[in-house]
């Protein structure tokens, strides 16, 4: 199922392998937020590449990108 937001939807994302479309100026913390995904309880990548909590509101999606979401591991 597409989540269509405006007609102001520039591309498609994926995110765990369903798509989304977003505007052009989306970043992956704001997707996040309008996903309802709770900041401190996921972990992210984008195209395979883990971004940090601290570097999402900066981190600008692309077309067709391929995000990530899932539990983050701990312990050691």
């Amino acid at each position: 199922m597409t989540n269509a937001i405006t007609q102001e939807a520039a591309f498609t994302v994926t995110v765990n392998g369903t798509p989304h479309a977003v505007r052009d100026d989306t970043t992956l913390d704001a997707l996040l937020k309008r996903l309802g995904q709770p900041a401190d309880g996921v972990a992210t990548a984008v195209n395979g590449e883990f971004v940090p909590r601290a570097q999402r509101a900066e981190r600008r999606l692309g077309a067709g990108d391929a995000i990530t979401c899932f539990a983050p591991i701990v312990g050691g």
